[in-house]
């Protein structure tokens, strides 16, 4: 799934195609996509892009006034055409799920692979206007994301490290991978109390969570949109890498798997030796 860091490399990308640029159609290839119907995707004809922003994991379109939000989900994705194909998009069982074409013969497609289709695209007034947007927490990349303001967020809260760093109403932009990485760098377990931290871990963590994701957004900097998931994937030390050796200290990485997902760590850095329990039993094996 996309995250904060290949989101934002996405927006600066689409920033300097998209601005300035007439948008001739937005075309709906699957109906699904399309999760507002007033205003129509219609109103964005002719319009000019003049701003390319970033909520969360939400990609934000501003034309004519309008905010074309979008949503990539789990197996979503943006491609950049130079030259699109001429005629409509047929619909079909293919993975195109919605085109736009700009006046000049460029343009982009969003596809979704597999049968579970959440790939979501709005088109509103406002992007508060947007679920999923309106309830969003800070962004953990802006100056206003201190030390102090992490400790603030995370006081009273009684969920695990993995869960709480995932809520998008606590900390926008997080996910899975990121959320496995910055806990390898903290040296943490997943499975960690939030309450159980101490100042000085807070402070550990929040840097390594304000690192590994400003490392990681420098690293897709510049990189073509086609080529944003293989750099994601070479970036990650512990996430996706089970039964690989950990670059820091060599332990195999291992995995505790759930029903749609799954998380890695490290037993010699995050868990003092020990692996984690099946995720039932949430806790350490004895």
């Amino acid at each position: 799934m996309p995250e904060l860091p290949e989101v934002e490399a996405l927006r600066e990308f689409l920033d300097e195609h998209l601005t300035g640029q007439e948008i001739a159609r937005a075309m709906p290839v699957a109906i699904s996509v399309l999760k507002t119907y007033a205003p129509p995707l219609s109103a964005l004809d002719g319009t000019a892009v003049t701003e390319v922003d970033r909520h969360g994991k939400f990609l934000d379109i501003t034309a004519g006034g309008l905010h074309l939000v979008v949503h990539l989900a789990r197996a979503g994705w943006l491609h950049w055409r130079d030259v699109l194909p001429s005629g409509p998009p047929r619909p079909g069982r293919g993975p195109l799920a919605l085109r736009v074409a700009l006046t000049g013969g460029d343009g982009f497609d969003l596809t979704e692979a597999g049968t579970t289709k959440r790939l979501a695209v709005y088109l509103v007034h406002d992007p508060a206007e947007v679920p999923g947007v309106s309830r969003l927490g800070p962004d953990p990349l802006t100056d206003a994301f201190t030390r102090d303001a992490f400790a603030t967020l995370l006081a009273g809260e009684r969920r695990r490290l993995k869960g709480a760093l995932r809520d998008q109403s606590l900390i926008a932009g997080i996910g899975n991978a990121y959320s496995d990485e910055i806990l390898h760098t903290a040296r943490m377990s997943p499975f960690k109390p939030v309450q159980n931290l101490t100042e000085a871990e807070t402070t550990a963590l929040y840097e390594a969570l304000r690192g590994t994701l400003a490392d990681a957004v420098a690293r897709s900097r510049g990189v073509a949109a086609g080529r944003l998931k293989a750099e994601k994937k070479s970036g990650l030390k512990v996430h996706g890498r089970t039964g690989e050796a950990c670059p820091v200290c060599g332990d195999t990485i291992r995995e505790v798997s759930y029903r749609d997902s799954s998380l890695q760590y490290c037993p010699t850095c995050q868990t003092g030796g020990k692996p984690l329990a099946d995720r039932r039993m949430s806790r350490l094996l004895k």
